[in-house]
């Protein structure tokens, strides 16, 4: 079994069969690249001459020491696979999707849609967005973008992508089957630029605890963080679960900007520092929105760089308690610099240090991929599974900081929560994995279970909502009916995950992202232990 729980699997596949205008939102797992900016853009005709100068700038930027000689002969990839996991090559399509992704806007028409037989299913349009303007509904069917019938034709998704992405103020072309309707209609869209928000997730989890649910670091993160805040506050809040679960990082400035919310004036918030970039302190303005409330931070294995930041702070200065397993351990600053092709290079140019001092970034000294599987050994070794004992976490071996308080923290390999939670594999075996795999949940919430409940009907029954037994036997079939043989003995181990996941995923179809983090939060382990450690 692979390091998921049920609830990192579920938001993982939803990630990855969604797309939002035709931009792939992904999982979100080390795309972060702290905090970058572009010098003068380099010309580079060939990949020859982009190693030569890719070398150049190792020797003038890169955090440590380093032997170019040794480099001059490598390709792209080797060559910073030579330095650390986080120095990366991003061809022009990669860095265009992940500046998208960061700056939390893109241009297209502003829907989000899943690939059911073969056809597109609009299951969100943004309010405000072009589609929305053009009449484009939840459930609507896009049966061809412009001249090029996609339904039934088993496209690349890629290329579904790329036909309905463009620049702003061109149109596109679709015919669409609404619901209930015998025949498709067509409409334009004229493309525009749309916006996300990077919080997914915000609301009153009881009568004086808010929720909110961070995915990524975006430009305008902390400026939605604050927005959430205030309507929060409005509503009785003075208690906040932080949860950065599987944030994979984002822009140090909006790391530090929502630290300014949360932290007292004139507290270091974290500094950087490299061989080529002197130390350079962040330091809370103060008068922040939520600087005195009560506060817990969930962070877990996939919880990195910018995310660390925050909850290092947070943990250094006493600000709150840091609650679930140890994050990902992803302490080096990248810049970028920028090709004449549209390619750049994310260089590693300095590393991350908590208010005490601590270095976050785990060790790499066995090589790229090591580093890569480091989690999975983590799970195999039984530290998310179980409490971790000080003979097998590695931070334990380490040299402690003591805070204010006297609480003893450790540098070396990510932050250690103060409450640990281990990860819920109750209910997760082989054929569940496949049920994942097949995405066989998500077509059948998405093509019979959504048609059975409204979005009013289960706003007003979230707490006690359930699928019911039809349901389930339906679903069964519904498994046959894809040729997939049941192993009985498991589908009966994982059933109370079963429901659970369909549940959380008719909430998404209806009520979006914060139907889906209320509906799977009623049952999570680690917002329980916040609630507790609130109180």
């Amino acid at each position: 079994m692979k390091p998921t729980t049920r609830k990192n699997l579920l938001i993982a596949l939803t990630y990855s069969v969604t797309l939002i205008g035709g931009m792939f939102l992904g999982y979100k797992f080390l795309k972060d690249q702290g905090f970058t900016f572009q010098r003068n853009v380099q010309f580079a005709d060939n990949n020859s001459e982009k190693v030569d100068e890719i070398i150049n700038l190792i020797n003038r930027n890169y955090v440590d020491e380093i032997d170019a000689d040794t480099l001059s002969h490598l390709e792209i990839d080797s060559l910073l696979h030579q330095l650390d996991p986080h120095s990366v090559y991003l061809p022009p399509v990669k860095l265009t999707d992940q500046s998208e992704m960061l700056e939390g806007n893109f241009e297209g028409i502003g829907i989000e849609y899943y690939i059911l037989k073969d056809t597109l299913l609009v299951i969100n349009v943004f309010k405000d967005g072009p589609a929305a303007s053009s009449g484009l509904k939840l459930g609507d069917k896009i049966i061809r973008i412009d001249s090029m019938y996609v339904s039934g034709k088993h496209l690349p998704r890629a290329q579904m992508m790329g036909r309905i992405k463009g620049r702003k103020g061109t149109s596109v072309q679709l015919l669409v089957l609404h619901p209930g309707a015998s025949h498709p209609v067509p409409m334009t869209v004229k493309r525009g630029r749309v916006s996300v928000s990077s919080i997914d997730a915000a609301y009153m989890i009881n009568t004086d605890a808010g929720y909110i649910r961070i995915s990524e670091f975006g430009a305008n993160t902390d400026k939605d963080f604050v927005e959430s805040v205030k309507t929060l506050k409005q509503e009785g809040m003075k208690k906040l679960i932080l949860d950065l679960r599987d944030n994979g990082g984002g822009y140090l400035t909006a790391a530090t900007g929502l630290a300014n919310q949360i932290l007292p004036e004139n507290k270091l918030i974290v500094y950087t520092e490299g061989k080529h970039e002197p130390r350079t302190d962040y330091i809370a303005t103060g008068g922040g929105e939520f600087e005195d409330g009560k506060l817990a931070v969930l962070i877990n294995e996939n919880s990195a760089s910018a995310s660390e930041i925050l909850a290092g702070a947070v943990q250094d200065l006493d600000r709150g308690v840091i609650i679930g397993r140890r994050s990902f351990g992803k302490g080096l600053v990248q810049e970028q610099f920028p090709f004449g092709d549209g390619s750049a290079l994310n260089l590693t140019i300095a590393r991350y240090y908590t208010p005490l001092g601590r270095s976050i970034q785990k060790s790499y000294k066995r090589g790229y991929t090591a580093y890569q599987n480091e989690i999975e050994d983590r799970f195999n070794d039984g530290e998310l599974t179980e409490k971790p004992l000080a003979s097998r976490d590695s931070l334990q071996k380490n040299l402690a900081f003591i805070t204010g308080s006297g609480k003893r923290v450790f540098a070396g390999g990510g932050i250690q929560p103060d409450i640990y939670v281990k990860m819920d594999t109750v209910g997760i075996n082989k054929f569940y994995s496949l049920l994942m795999d097949k995405k066989v949940m998500f077509d059948y919430v998405f093509d019979v279970l959504a048609n059975r409940y409204t979005a009013a009907y289960l706003e007003q029954n979230l707490n006690t909502f359930t699928i019911s037994d039809a349901d389930y036997r339906d679903f069964v079939k519904y498994v046959q009916s894809k040729n997939i043989v049941i192993d009985n003995k498991q589908l009966v181990a994982s059933k109370p995950v079963v429901y659970n996941d369909l549940k959380a995923l008719l909430y998404k179809y209806h009520l979006g992202d914060a139907g889906y983090y209320r509906a799977l939060n009623l049952n999570d382990n680690m917002i329980k232990q916040a609630l507790t450690s609130l109180q």
